[in-house]
């Protein structure tokens, strides 16, 4: 911090320097936050684009990605194979809303560019609230048809996409994000 004299004879002191962001490699957390949503950006193909695009998922399919959906759902998730109209629309904006967020995410984790602080305060509030909820609510308390028969099973395919959200929110609590570590 420096100080200067003014023409009144007053001191006053300059204000201090923005810190430095940290490079990636010494921000493990965003080196996992990377890895994360690289993945969830493949299971939004994957998986999310499927049901929203209207593809059926069935066993006898010729579409690798809807057998792989019915694969999973048939055993675990029987109110994704329901493909009700507000799971499209939850489905639909995974698809086509989180993953274009999800690239410009990562980019902005390796780069450390501050200003996605809010975004990622967003995402991780509208996937806990617009997402987790509905759908773990169905799984855990809905229809016998649309529970799921294997509630550990469930929750290790789909509680990261509750938990790491709830991770970044946590990460990105104060601002500059990245000058710090977490």
């Amino acid at each position: 911090m420096t100080t200067a004299t003014s023409d009144t004879g007053q001191v006053a002191s300059a204000a201090p320097a923005t810190p430095a962001n940290l490079p990636l490699r010494k921000r493990p957390f965003d080196i996992f936050f990377v890895v994360m949503f690289s993945l969830f950006s493949l299971t939004c193909i994957i998986s999310d684009a499927i049901p929203t695009l209207g593809i059926p998922q069935t066993a006898t399919t010729t579409n690798i990605l809807a057998q792989w959906n019915y694969t999973y759902s048939s055993q675990y998730d029987p109110l994704y194979m329901h493909e009700a109209l507000w799971l499209r629309f939850i489905t639909g904006t995974s698809a086509f809303v989180y993953l274009p967020f999800y690239i410009l995410l990562i980019v902005c984790l390796v780069k450390g560019f501050n200003w996605i602080q809010l975004f990622c305060v967003i995402y991780a509030t509208m996937i806990i609230s617009l997402t987790a909820i509905p759908i773990f609510g169905v799984e855990f308390f809905g229809p016998v048809g649309e529970r799921t028969p294997n509630p550990v099973v469930f929750l290790l395919y789909n509680g990261p996409y509750v938990l790491v959200p709830l991770l970044l929110l946590i990460r990105m609590r104060k601002p500059m994000p990245f000058t710090r570590r977490f």
